[in-house]
């Protein structure tokens, strides 16, 4: 664990020992890299060199003043893929999802595969959630673990919500079109009761070329801790089997084929 320099600003990350095949891990929104790290990083350590990274205003990295956007934090990413030097198979849950889409499509020379879990790109294919609000014990219970890492303190919590919230009723704002231009070979992972409506998770897996699709029964969008041992075998599965796929009775991906 360590801080390192991303784009003018101290960032917290924890860097891969050695060189090897590695695995970044982007956590969710309002998150931290502990989440991720604790969940699924241990299993698939045992496989691969695991490195994570606090994006700005998230965990252990402080925030600035400018409004949170996906292409901010795609760009966030990009920063930290180059300064490991080496191409690596891309991880991420929620808004780490929904980076890890819009890194694929700008800077697919950095990566190997990549998974999303409980990903949408599109904010309007989400299904009704209620809103997290200041002065809720939901909120509270936030704020007050996001309090114990944050170099900006508990009075920043609210702040961080806003920033969050305003995101999230416009963003990210991805088509079919551009999805389709992703080369990199993509996992697209849910829980059967996600935060994407499944409609909107099956479009995403259909206009990615040769993408996989894994929905796990009985999970929610916390499917990486209900599921942990299922979600780790899962994504080591995708992260070292054979592509392209071959299977007894190819259907889409003969048509794909075409």
């Amino acid at each position: 664990m360590t801080t390192i320099e991303l784009k003018g600003r101290p960032t917290w990350a924890r860097l891969p020992k050695k060189r090897g095949n590695t695995v970044v891990l982007l956590h969710g929104g309002m998150s931290s890299s502990a989440s991720m790290l604790g969940s699924v990083g241990p299993g698939l350590s045992r496989s691969f060199r695991v490195a994570a990274f606090d994006r700005r205003g998230h965990g252990r990295t402080a925030d600035t003043e400018a409004p949170f956007h996906y292409d901010d934090m795609a760009s966030e990413t990009i920063a930290f893929l180059e300064y490991l030097e080496r191409r690596v198979h891309l991880i991420g849950h929620s808004d780490g999802g929904n980076i890890a889409l819009l890194v694929a499509m700008r800077r697919p020379d950095l990566l190997k595969r990549v998974a999303v879990i409980g990903a949408n790109y599109h904010y309007k294919g989400l299904l009704p959630m209620e809103e997290l609000r200041p002065g809720t014990p939901a909120f509270e219970l936030w704020a007050d673990k996001y309090a114990q890492h944050s170099p900006d303190g508990l009075v920043h919590a609210p702040i961080v919500l806003q920033k969050t919230l305003q995101m999230f009723a416009s963003e990210p704002t991805l088509s079919l079109d551009q999805l389709a231009t992703i080369t990199r070979p993509v996992l697209v992972m849910a829980g059967d009761d996600d935060v994407a409506t499944l409609s909107h998770t099956c479009s995403m897996y259909e206009a990615i070329p040769n993408a996989q699709l894994a929905v796990v029964p009985g999970t929610s969008h916390a499917v990486l801790k209900e599921r942990t041992r299922e979600s780790v075998r899962i994504l080591r599965h995708f992260l070292v089997s054979e592509i392209p796929v071959t299977t007894y009775m190819p259907l889409r991906r003969a048509l794909a084929g075409d």
